[in-house]
């Protein structure tokens, strides 16, 4: 036998041990071994997590906790809605209640003092000298320049509602009346002041109400 004989003789002995060595698979043996891969790898996973519990129960858990997270957030907004309504309730009240002790030491002195300086139009003198008044943190009325500053007079002293109408007054005299002036001209603001602390006025009350604009109307100042 030739050399060329042999070696085909041996080549085909290794295509056929080749075909005989291998093997093909069934789609349900893949399916197979890929599930038992996955299994090993969700168990090596897991392994550590078993002490735990079920991850279902842990993921039920979870959204319990987040849904009950949310409703918490919910009311709390609720709350802080109501806070903030009462707080704006409560700030109105403020308001009210400042214009009407600024109306008492502001406007009704301003109106008084010009009527017994004897201007003509009590409440026009009013308006024109409100922005030079205003109250301090004590309550107390403070006279202001054009600066804002608060005004004293030569002698150190405070400079005084009256004092400001008065200058007022004399600069302008067009805002005088003609005739000469007397305790006469005062107006009905000093006789309602004596009978009437509005301050201790409950808004809220209808009657008090009722009276205030009486009040303010009387004065001058509706």
């Amino acid at each position: 036998m030739s050399e060329n004989t042999l070696a085909n003789d041996d080549t085909g002995s290794l295509d056929n041990n080749n075909q005989v060595t291998e093997k093909t698979y069934t789609q349900k043996e893949v399916d197979d071994m890929m599930a038992r891969t996955k299994s090993a790898i969700q168990k090596k996973v897991t392994s550590k997590y078993e002490d735990l519990g079920d991850p279902e129960e842990l993921r039920q858990l979870k959204a319990d906790y987040e849904a009950r997270k949310l409703e918490e957030s919910k009311k709390r907004g609720e709350f802080d809605k109501i806070i903030s309504e009462l707080a704006q309730k409560k700030d109105e009240e403020i308001r009210k209640r400042d214009e009407i002790i600024k109306s008492y030491t502001v406007d009704l002195p301003l109106v008084n003092a010009a009527a017994q300086y004897g201007s003509v139009n009590p409440k026009q003198v009013q308006a024109l000298l409100k922005p030079n008044l205003r109250l301090n943190d004590s309550g107390e009325v403070e006279v202001l320049d054009d600066k804002g500053t608060v005004r004293y007079s030569d002698k150190g002293q405070p400079f005084r509602v009256e004092d400001l109408v008065k200058e007022f007054l004399d600069t302008n005299p067009h805002f005088k009346s003609a005739g000469p002036t007397t305790t006469q001209t005062k107006s009905n603001v000093s006789q309602s002041r004596e009978k009437l602390d509005i301050t201790k006025l409950n808004m809220s009350n209808p009657a008090d109400r009722k009276l205030y604009a009486e009040f303010r109307k009387s004065s001058g100042l509706a």
